[in-house]
């Protein structure tokens, strides 16, 4: 009963069907459907299931009253092997409740045996197939919402507003998750200002990328902010965080960069505490430079970790930009492989070193986008730029 060389890529119809002269009805009425399409014969539920698993149908015509099958547990087995595939069920003349009881546990339609026509019955295989794929089209476009939402939640405990309240300085950030991904993974940071008028800092990243590390980097972020507000700072601040790392993460494999900074009220020292992250980006007037303050491990290694305080001085109205990796490990295009790296981002910095916070981050991913390599991996971002509002 197989027409696959003759009908190539033609939709495929799996019948399950014990009776041979109700089999060879179907497939007279096909022929005569219009409907041109591919037919394979199943003899009983559990021959169905292999050639569910091994032909992958896109409709399948299933007789109820199978000899293997009791009730509805014939549909049962289809349908949960089925996978993308229509199913239409076949009951006998006194069984037309059980086709509407079919269509109500996940059938896409009935039909009733001695009372189909070769016009009908392809008209409703096609119409199964197509409600079919609009059913799937439903549950996807619900599951990208959901997964929309669910990007806004995580985005918001890891991207948050700013806790200023008097100090002149500029902020300005943006995320990019990772190229092909749809979901957040674990960069973050977050700003506040102190009772004592000190401008506080941090931005970390969760190796890898995904949910997990998303929530992951909320609770640290969310963390951080309160610790930072009860007062504690520096290498304290970053044990105190580490054993909270130690105690929500899913696997002792995860680990977190991290830097911590403070921006004195006299907007020139610097205090920095930086755990195994990357450096940052020193702006001077229309310049740029890049600063690498001293710095430890990262937080959750199974190493013990020193972290000590460095300080940097900003020049008069100067400021930063921190980024996490996923900024400057990018590969080139050409071969040999060839890396952005640090030194090629401040090359490209360089270039937008006169704008002002906003359009210095959009001038400076779009020319790490444009200069990296379209088909190459890249990790999620984080970049925040700050700098000292001139008073006057």
């Amino acid at each position: 009963m197989s027409h696959a060389s003759e009908y190539g890529r033609q939709p495929l119809v799996l019948l399950v069907e014990d009776d041979p002269q109700d089999a060879l009805i179907v497939e007279e009425l096909l022929e005569d459907s219009g409907l041109s399409v591919r037919l394979e014969w199943a003899r009983s539920v559990d021959e169905a299931r292999h050639s569910l698993v091994r032909l992958r149908p896109q409709c399948v015509l299933l007789d109820l009253g199978l000899p293997d099958a009791y009730e509805f547990s014939a549909l049962s087995a289809v349908i949960e092997e089925a996978g993308d595939a229509a199913v239409v069920v076949l009951t006998g003349l006194a069984e037309e409740q059980a086709g509407l009881a079919a269509v109500s546990a996940g059938a896409q339609d009935y039909l009733v045996k001695g009372r189909v026509e070769a016009e009908w019955l392809g008209r409703t295989l096609r119409y199964a197939m197509q409600r079919k794929q609009a059913e799937q089209a439903a549950v996807a476009l619900h599951a990208e919402r959901m997964r929309a939402k669910e990007n806004e939640r995580l985005e918001r405990g890891l991207l948050p507003t700013p806790l200023l309240q008097s100090m002149p300085i500029e902020v300005a950030s943006r995320y990019r998750p990772s190229r092909g991904s749809a979901t957040l993974g674990g960069d973050f940071f977050d700003v506040v200002e102190s009772d004592d008028k000190g401008v506080h800092v941090v931005i970390g990243d969760v190796c890898g990328h995904g949910p997990d590390e998303a929530a992951l980097g909320v609770c640290l972020r969310i963390a951080w902010r309160a610790l930072v507000l009860s007062g504690l700072t520096g290498a304290t601040l970053l044990r105190r965080l580490e054993r909270i790392l130690e105690a929500e993460r899913p696997g002792s494999d995860i680990f977190v960069t991290m830097s911590t900074l403070i921006l004195e009220s006299d907007q020139h020292t610097v205090r920095i505490w930086r755990a195994g992250h990357p450096g940052m980006l020193l702006h001077d007037g229309d310049t740029v430079s890049l600063a690498e303050p001293a710095h430890s491990l990262a937080l959750g290694l199974p190493v013990p970790a020193d972290w000590h305080e460095d300080v940097l001085e900003l020049p008069t109205g100067g400021g930063l930009t921190l980024y996490t990796d996923g900024l400057f490990e990018r590969r080139l295009p050409g071969a040999p492989p060839r890396w952005l790296g640090e030194e090629g981002l401040l090359e490209l910095a360089q270039r937008h070193a006169h704008l002002d916070g906003e359009g210095f981050l959009d001038a400076l991913i779009a020319d790490v986008e444009e200069v990296t390599a379209p088909d190459a991996p890249a990790d999620d971002l984080a970049v925040v730029y700050l700098r000292w509002r001139d008073r006057a």
